[in-house]
């Protein structure tokens, strides 16, 4: 059986996408802060070509880069930061309060059991003195704790260590030269393909645009919700626990996580009852059935032609698949790859396998 021009094309370029997905997963853990860093110079170099023309040429690039890379610096330790104040005031609460907690959740939770049909003694006695015990701690048995964690660990707080000093290092690079790199990439390219593959990154870079744009409104939606909700329970660290939710959320399920867990926490400590625990169901229940199933499909996902199946889908998929880094890139791979589709369709409706 013999194979046409465009067969064998479309053969090699199926090869090239399977290689590079095979290299992406075996060098997966390498290529992480590579990846991070060139996802957040495609979104931060619009901006740097704006200042850079408002400039108009009289100061180097290189201000322009240092600047925008700078307030996005800022802005990522400013949203890591609102949790410091958060757990700087709870800690010292939460050595005092343990054991009302422990009691109070005891004389609460029993009768509501026995009501439902459930004889359970809750005996929260030895759990209380075992959290006393590491919240009396010393704090240099806490350090040389941490310290031998840090040794048996090595090898993860290195990774961790070098990410996050490579991550700014590479954006640095990637922001100096993304369009050197993206020509330098298009030259490869054969001089007859030059027009489709054209047609193909403008359409999927309008749609990346378009998914970035409504990420952020999601984010700052849910900032307001979590904020708004956690305020009507009366919780007084409402504010940064909701905007930190908010804005974590770039990252999926693990910026509403740790949101959560703050929420549960300050909310333990304040009321001391079950109001914390219908505050936390009640809030992020609904918090996230509204974001996963509203906002995200029909802001991200029509505004990138996703269906709502599929950008769930999409997430659990490159989270398998590639771990943190495939949830940070699912949505906007999908975005690329959902191109590629339409472009294959089309292709196929109009070739003579399908009009025969």
């Amino acid at each position: 059986m013999q194979f046409t021009p465009a067969q064998t094309r479309t053969a090699a370029w199926l090869l090239i996408a399977a290689l590079l997905v095979l290299t992406l997963w075996l060098l997966g853990p390498v290529l992480t802060p590579f990846v991070v860093a060139a996802v957040l110079a495609y979104a931060l170099t619009p901006m740097v070509n704006w200042l850079d023309r408002r400039l108009g040429g009289r100061v180097p690039r290189v201000l322009a880069v240092l600047v925008v890379e700078l307030l996005f610096i800022i802005a990522a330790l400013g949203v890591l930061l609102m949790v410091v104040p958060i757990v700087a005031k709870e800690l010292p609460l939460l050595r005092e309060q343990v054991p009302k907690l422990a009691d109070s959740l005891s004389a609460n939770l029993t009768p509501w059991l026995k009501q439902l049909g459930f004889n359970v003694s809750l005996e929260l006695s030895s759990l209380k003195a075992l959290a006393l015990k590491y919240l009396n701690a010393n704090y240099e048995d806490a350090l040389a704790s941490l310290l031998t964690s840090v040794r048996l660990g090595g090898s993860v707080a290195l990774a961790v260590i070098g990410n996050a000093v490579l991550i700014p290092v590479a954006l640095f690079y990637f922001l100096m030269d993304w369009e050197n790199l993206v020509n330098k990439v298009m030259n490869l390219v054969p001089p007859r393909a030059r027009p489709s593959v054209d047609s193909f990154t403008t359409e999927a870079d309008a749609l990346l645009g378009q998914y970035l744009r409504g990420q952020l409104l999601v984010m700052a939606i849910m900032a307001a919700v979590y904020s708004t909700g956690l305020a009507l329970f009366g919780l007084d660290l409402a504010l940064p626990i909701g905007v930190f939710t908010g804005l974590a959320m770039f990252v999926p399920y693990l910026g509403f996580g740790i949101g959560l867990m703050l929420a549960l926490i300050a909310g333990l400590l304040q009321f001391a009852s079950l109001k914390a625990l219908i505050m936390v169901a009640v809030v992020y229940g609904l918090g996230q059935l509204l974001e996963s199933l509203y906002l995200t499909p029909r802001m991200v996902g029509e505004r990138i032609g996703l269906h709502p199946l599929a950008v769930i889908f999409a997430l659990l998929a490159f989270g398998q698949l590639f771990g943190f880094v495939g949830i940070l890139v699912a949505l906007p791979a999908s975005a690329v790859l959902l191109v590629a589709m339409r472009r294959a369709k089309a292709g196929y409706v109009s070739s003579k396998l399908y009009t025969g």
